[in-house]
């Protein structure tokens, strides 16, 4: 069985939030001490893209010009018997909307305008991560993903993840399941609410603004339905032994996929589901969130 938090778990550890209201691969956390830090993200702004003013941080960057960021402390995340201690990380409210992604990118294609606050869609995890490359530039932080040069097909050549760089980029599928679960070991983080109160799924008619649902217990919002996300680590069985800030497989044919989209079946929701696609692969259901680490 899965190990629970501690306690109140997130509660007293995290940013102030408010609370809303056992399928397999389920996973819970347990805080732990770390010395890790997090970028300010101090802001109470809440649109990507606005401005906001830096706060006294120590850091010489301040991401929440751009996006609204929940801190997330160290913990250790259970699988069944196997524990993934995982370091301190931010991680976006909102899922990357399409304002901001014009902003750092330049553009939009004009058939996938929908407005400002709509979630960012059709994007490959390649242009998720040159996207993170942007941001992390703009804001003045290093960069995560190295490759040498993008081919025809909009693919990274020679790439490699830098996780000792203090970047923005898209998230372990354990931290994007930390962050989904928000303390919770139940199949969908709602627990036995109704389902369409924080979820947008079923649908037929594509995305909604981001941010029209009951938030998680850590006030991120999306983390089911609207658009599915990409995670960074190459989708494979999950390890059979207790792992230190795990980021997947070194290599693969897939990306991890989660949280379920606008079309998909409430199933597709549970905090412990899994999906995968080619990582050149588009869809009008597919966006992504980011995450700022200081490294590990």
């Amino acid at each position: 069985m899965y190990k629970l938090f501690v306690g109140a778990f997130l509660v007293a550890s995290l940013v102030a939030c408010t609370a809303t209201g056992d399928a397999e691969d389920m996973g819970t956390g347990t805080p732990i001490n770390n010395g890790g830090h997090a970028v300010n993200t101090s802001s109470g702004a809440h649109v990507d893209g606005s401005s906001s003013s830096a706060s006294e941080s120590g850091d010489s960057t301040d991401l929440s010009k751009f996006v609204e960021m929940v801190e997330i402390p160290a913990l250790i995340f259970s699988r069944g018997t196997v524990e993934y201690k995982v370091n301190a990380f931010s991680i976006g409210k909102f899922e990357v909307r399409q304002g901001l992604y014009a902003e750092i990118m330049g553009d939009l294609p004009k058939e996938d305008v929908l407005g400002l606050l709509y979630p960012i869609f059709n994007v490959s995890w390649y242009d998720a991560a040159r996207f993170c490359n942007a941001l992390s530039k703009r804001a003045g932080l290093d960069t995560a993903y190295v490759y040498d040069s993008v081919n025809n097909s909009g693919e990274l050549m020679n790439l490699s993840v830098n996780y000792k760089a203090a970047a923005v980029r898209l998230p372990t599928e354990t931290e994007w399941e930390i962050a989904a679960r928000a303390g919770t070991s139940t199949t969908y983080y709602w627990d036995t609410d109704v389902a369409s109160k924080y979820a947008y799924y079923a649908q037929d008619k594509g995305p909604v603004a981001v941010g029209a649902y009951t938030s998680n217990a850590l006030n991120l919002y999306d983390m089911a339905g609207n658009v599915a996300e990409w995670v960074n680590d190459w989708y494979d069985a999950y390890p059979t032994v207790s792992q230190e800030n795990y980021t997947g497989p070194a290599e693969g044919v897939y990306k991890g996929v989660r949280g379920g989209g606008w079309s998909d079946k409430v199933a597709a929701l549970a905090s412990g589901e899994r999906n995968k696609k080619e990582p050149k692969y588009r869809s009008q259901t597919i966006g992504f969130r980011i995450v700022y680490s200081a490294g590990f």
